[in-house]
């Protein structure tokens, strides 16, 4: 039957509107430095609508991609919703990318101007001479001299500029975010974000078994705002009237500390490389953290020790969830059931540090080597697939495409098991497992026991060549800084003796001062494997 509804758009239109309308007053304050600045949904509204006016004299037209070069801001913010809801589409540049990448994703996605943050002019002047399609470089902030050609100033752009925009009607599957993925092989993949993904999935943030975000929040998002979209939750915070926090470019520890005490945040957001720096800082206490209600950590996967310690030692709970660039991009959150609460604390840090079930808008299975769905047992490992509202149908003009699906569910390359209860635990990336004599190890349990030992900081755990066996697990171990003793590796070998079989266990652990980070802060494998390939084990 027709004419049942309305022809309402899921489009970002009404989450800005709503914003301003019912949340004019609330603050959003961002970090430069040593300063702070702060100002309402009610300012950040007029100069929205400045920001549409100047990109409309500036010739951008409906689908125009718009690239953003720069770090968590309330600018930033700005071009979040000036950008698509004027009916442009907003590409966030990773700037942690190599130079070749980076000018790669421009050129592939067509970007027509780039906002860049005053502090990253160097990083684009690098590339700028490579880019195809850029006709101008928008500076947000002061800079005294810079090569890239035909530069403007962000606030002269749009401070002569009017705050009344007639917001033009879009519809809901128009483009209205781009992301690019990290590129860990062949060129990065483009993720193309329609305005109804985005929506639904803001919803999808407001749930109580999600993130649960309200207007009582106070939200500072650590997870890059070139990061998937800061994991949506700039929108969702907007559209529900939370406080934002910025934190900027200053993401060290005592930074991210200093800021959830003076601004009192509840919840934030990031991975976990950057949440382990903290827990280090805590321990020494100093700093007052009884705001925080949640800490969400995705991005890769969050040690049990760390979920342990930050809720027994600080009060604060780990929300541990898994998404992709490609799932704009939550999929699950590891939310205990209300019975699960009266279990064993051992039982329920043990569902906590898995990945969680699937939120409401994604359904999921596991497929094994055969193309059969595997039993929810715990046990069988697949391939998760995804399918949902805002998950993509396709990469953004790339042949991939068609190996990176099956009968409509992309196929996320993660391997994973499936518990009766329905909580998703990733074994390893397909790419990551080890194939030692026939059997699968895990390099993802492997870390996480590892780095459960008290005078570990991070551990990752790669595949080396093995004449015997194909291929041995080793271990790379980062401790702690401020041991009074070094730590031996047959400390770790005795701990993990009594969790894994002698088979299961590295063939060797080696020390190093910092393990390599992706350009979103997860351990980089393809860098240590790079390093690490000549490498003789003890029992080769």
């Amino acid at each position: 039957m027709k004419g049942l509804m309305m022809d309402y758009q899921l489009t970002l239109q009404p989450i800005l509107q709503r914003g301003y309308r019912l949340f004019p007053k609330k603050e959003i304050a961002s970090k430069f430095g040593d300063t702070m600045h702060r100002y309402t949904y009610a300012d950040f509204y007029g100069r929205v609508g400045q920001l549409a006016n100047a990109l409309t004299k500036l010739g951008v037209n409906k689908g125009d991609r718009i690239g953003t070069f720069a770090w968590n801001s309330y600018r930033h913010l700005e071009l979040y919703f000036g950008v698509p809801c004027m009916g442009a589409v907003v590409h966030t540049l990773n700037l942690r990318l190599p130079p070749d990448q980076l000018a790669y994703i421009v050129n592939h996605a067509e970007d027509q101007i780039i906002f860049v943050d005053n502090s990253l002019v160097p990083l684009l002047e690098r590339v700028a001479g490579e880019l195809k399609t850029v006709k101008h470089y928008v500076i947000m902030g002061d800079v005294a001299e810079t090569s890239l050609p035909n530069t403007l100033s962000y606030e002269d752009l749009i401070g002569a500029e009017s705050a009344d925009f007639a917001w033009p009607q879009l519809d809901e599957n128009d483009a209205a975010g781009m992301c690019y993925t990290s590129g860990t092989t062949g060129n990065p993949k483009g993720a193309l974000y329609s305005h109804r993904a985005i929506f639904l999935h803001t919803m999808g943030l407001s749930l109580t078994d999600t993130a649960g975000l309200s207007e009582r929040d106070v939200v500072m998002p650590v997870v890059p705002m070139f990061h998937a979209m800061a994991w949506g939750l700039p929108f969702a915070a907007t559209y529900l009237g939370s406080k934002l926090v910025f934190p900027g470019a200053h993401m060290q520890p005592q930074d991210l500390a200093g800021l959830i005490q003076d601004e009192r945040v509840t919840l934030a957001a990031g991975v976990p490389s950057l949440w382990f720096g903290l827990q280090t800082l805590l321990e020494q206490g100093g700093y007052d953290t009884s705001s925080v209600r949640a800490m969400i950590v995705g991005g890769s996967a969050a040690p049990r020790s760390m979920i342990e310690g930050f809720e027994k030692n600080f009060g604060i709970p780990i929300l541990h969830a898994w998404g992709m660039t490609e799932m704009t991009p939550l999929g699950t959150v590891a939310n205990l059931k209300s019975y699960m609460d009266e279990w064993p604390d051992d039982e329920r840090y043990a569902v906590r540090a898995k990945q969680g079930i699937a939120v409401p808008g994604v359904e999921l299975r596991g497929i094994d080597e055969n193309g059969d769905e595997i039993p929810w047992d715990g046990k069988t490992m697949g391939e998760l697939q995804v399918r949902g509202p805002w998950i993509i149908r396709a990469y953004y003009q790339d042949e991939r495409s068609e190996n990176a699906f099956m009968n409509g569910w992309f196929r996320t390359g993660d391997v994973v098991t499936i518990d009766p209860e329905g909580y998703v635990q990733i074994v390893d990336r397909t790419k990551d497992l080890v194939k030692s004599g026939g059997e699968w190890i895990s390099t993802v349990d492997l870390e996480n026991a590892i780095m459960a030992h008290p005078d570990v900081l991070e551990a990752s755990v790669i595949a080396v060549p093995h004449p015997k066996w194909v291929e041995r697990p080793l271990a790379i171990v980062v401790t702690r800084p401020d041991l009074d003793t070094p730590l031996e590796k047959e400390a770790i070998y005795a701990m993990l003796s009594a969790e894994f079989a002698k088979w299961q266990l590295p063939d060797d652990i080696v020390f190093i001062d910092e393990i390599p980070k992706t350009s979103v802060g997860k351990f980089d494998k393809k860098v240590l494997r790079a390093q690490f390939q000549d490498y003789k084990l003890p029992t080769a």
